[in-house]
């Protein structure tokens, strides 16, 4: 049951995941969260942000901020790093990443999204059928919801990470044979 929050991936930082190798993949979109996953909650963009951006272009990523927040806290972040942007988006609910994709020209198959929270990011993601990966929170200073829902967030990844130490485990196994 808790399988439906489990992300496809995890990475300490946005920053520190292998876009290159997600092309090479056939990757062409991503969608991003901005509070948190990119900046502290309702920091600006800084330079490491609008550099990250800059390369995935160049690359010739798609990207696209897809944001609960309303639109002057959304569109600061997304002129700052030059990226196309959805506020409101309503997320879990899928709308906001259909609209994301639509907006980006990509599909489900080659699309990404990279957020921060299970229940939100993650959960709506895969309710529309796109690759997440799940970052760390980049501040530990949040809203008092927020921190609520981390305290739910780390009883699922506690069974998320259970159950990938044992399909790791199973794995390592068949290939000693």
């Amino acid at each position: 049951m808790l399988e439906i929050f489990y992300p496809d991936n995890e990475a300490e930082s946005a920053y520190g995941i292998d876009y290159n190798g997600l092309y090479a993949q056939g990757y062409r979109g991503i969608i991003f969260d901005i509070d948190n996953t990119l900046a502290p909650h309702g920091a600006p963009a800084d330079e490491r942000a609008a550099a990250l951006f800059q390369r995935l272009h160049e690359r010739g990523f798609q990207t696209i901020l897809l944001s609960n927040n309303k639109e002057p806290r959304v569109k600061m972040f997304g002129d700052g790093v030059k990226s196309r942007y959805i506020f409101k988006a309503g997320k879990p609910g899928t709308e906001g990443y259909r609209k994301a994709m639509e907006t980006m020209g990509t599909h489900a198959g080659n699309t990404m999204f990279v957020g921060d929270q299970l229940f939100t990011d993650i959960w709506g993601a895969k309710r529309a059928g796109i690759a997440a990966w799940l970052v760390k929170p980049i501040h530990p200073k949040e809203e008092i919801q927020i921190v609520l829902k981390r305290r739910l967030e780390s009883i699922v990844l506690y069974f998320y990470h259970k159950k990938k130490k044992r399909l790791d485990n199973k794995s390592v196994k068949k290939c000693r044979r």
